[in-house]
């Protein structure tokens, strides 16, 4: 067996195992949100969501929550760290491994809860550092591009050809995330406003979504300069 097919089968038996990890993890989520749509929502998850008051159970119950997802973060980050042989294949795992999850989680949530009826229904997309809020359809888009991305980048590191980055292309894809991530959090402080759809910016969250990509590409056809390694 040639060098050449053995990396490509270590390759495809890494990204299977990451896929069916991340897979896990989607129906995990799935069915924690199932016993807590029970108990918080027994009458049904709907948006504006009716305020849970401040007893000390119910800030319990947010604090156990956030933990979890804290700890999920970490699951991940370390399965990468094991996977990965250096920093761009790490990264590349962590973006597949949390597009997936998240893709997945609405999947498992379709077929037991027939729940979103719609792309276009509103979910609780996370809470930390705040709640995140907004239609289904815009986190979806997010892990497809985080796929596609992933998807290319552990390709040509496998090729020999990594995709070439420098600190201004980091600094424009942390400010094409944050602009995202606002997006969300931004939406997430009207949850229980009669209004909320209109405090998402399909407009805000475009600009964040076409920067990145349109930064990524620019990577991807970069040429090394003599002497300078990737990054």
């Amino acid at each position: 067996m040639t060098t050449s097919t053995t990396l490509i089968k270590t390759l495809i038996t890494r990204c299977i195992l990451v896929v069916i990890l991340a897979i896990a993890f989607g129906y995990i989520e799935a069915a924690v949100v199932v016993y807590l749509r029970q108990i918080f929502h027994p009458a049904g998850f709907d948006f504006p969501l009716l305020p849970f008051g401040l007893t000390e159970t119910a800030g319990k119950m947010l604090l156990v929550e956030i933990g979890r997802e804290a700890a999920t973060l970490v699951l991940i980050l370390s399965a990468c760290l094991l996977i990965g042989q250096n920093r761009r294949e790490r990264l590349a795992y962590f973006l597949i491994i949390f597009a997936v999850w998240d893709i997945f989680y609405y999947v498992f949530l379709k077929l037991i809860l027939g729940w979103p009826a719609s792309i276009t229904d509103w979910d609780v997309l996370f809470l930390i550092p705040v709640p995140w809020a907004g239609p289904v359809l815009a986190p979806v888009i997010v892990s497809v591009i985080m796929l596609v991305f992933a998807g290319v980048t552990v390709y040509r590191d496998w090729a020999g050809r990594p995709i070439i980055t420098d600190s201004w292309d980091w600094l424009g894809f942390s400010i094409a995330a944050l602009v995202i991530v606002a997006s969300f959090c931004n939406a997430g402080r009207f949850m229980q406003s009669a209004d909320f759809a209109t405090h998402f910016s399909w407009t805000f969250f475009g600009a964040g979504v076409l920067g990145a990509a349109v930064l990524f590409a620019k990577c991807v056809y970069k040429k090394e300069s003599p002497g300078k390694p990737g990054g």
